[in-house]
């Protein structure tokens, strides 16, 4: 994937290898797909003050990343879409639907996925991105993608093209994430993204073996004072 240029930073990730990081691709493809059965909401891992802003207070469900388990992987900020494969062709192109404010009062708190419009001005830009995705050599399925580019949610990679990055295919992993506040503050200040060198990455995801999930994105955490 082509991007604008830009310095390097501290931090590489590498995309695939899982070297140093316990775990095989396959394993981790595998917490992958069980976390993606169930589209609920990821929890961020601390707590956050009236700003918004985490603290360092860890959320009791995601315990278990302080306790060391799960393997992170890089966050991407784009819309969250899902691809229907047949025979090396997209067949179908569905978006991620989140329930409305009245829903949520009713107790639906999991998204879904609806139909794309190839009519909808909405859609037109995830349609781009399906439509430049080589599916060739992917597997019949479905599969649940991040779409990313120029005019996907301000475009923080820089990206000169829309393409969707399936999630149970292409692993960018992290090895060596640290677990504790202020180290993570720091790692992510300085972690380059995988998908285009010289831009920082938006955050981590965590995956437990069972497939659970949990988050932390870098402007999670409030901006440092000035020096």
């Amino acid at each position: 994937m082509r991007h604008s240029g830009a310095a390097a930073t501290r931090h590489e990730v590498p995309v695939i290898s899982v070297a140093g990081g316990g775990v095989t691709h396959e394993q981790l493809i595998g917490h992958i797909a069980k976390g993606l059965l169930v589209m609920e909401k990821i929890p961020t891992l601390f707590e956050r003050d009236e700003r918004f802003h985490v603290v360092d207070r860890p959320r009791a469900e995601c315990a278990w990343v302080f306790d060391g388990a799960g393997v992170g992987t890089e966050k991407l900020d784009g819309t969250n879409v899902r691809l229907t494969v047949r025979s090396g062709q997209v067949v179908r192109v569905e978006k991620r639907r989140n329930p409305t404010k009245a829903q949520k009062q009713q107790g639906i708190v999991d998204g879904w996925y609806v139909e794309t419009d190839q009519g909808s001005a909405e859609d037109k830009w995830i349609l781009a991105a399906a439509g430049n995705t080589d599916v060739a050599g992917w597997p019949d399925g479905e599969h649940a993608c991040e779409a990313l580019g120029p005019r996907i949610q301000g475009n923080p990679l820089a990206l000169d093209e829309h393409r969707c990055l399936p999630f149970n295919l292409q692993a960018p992993t992290v090895p060596d994430v640290p677990r504790s506040y202020r180290e993570l503050q720091d790692f992510l200040a300085t972690l380059d993204s995988s998908f285009s060198p010289g831009h920082l990455a938006e955050g981590i995801v965590f995956h437990h073996p069972d497939g659970r999930r949990a988050k932390i994105k870098r402007k999670d955490f409030p901006r440092p004072p000035a020096a």
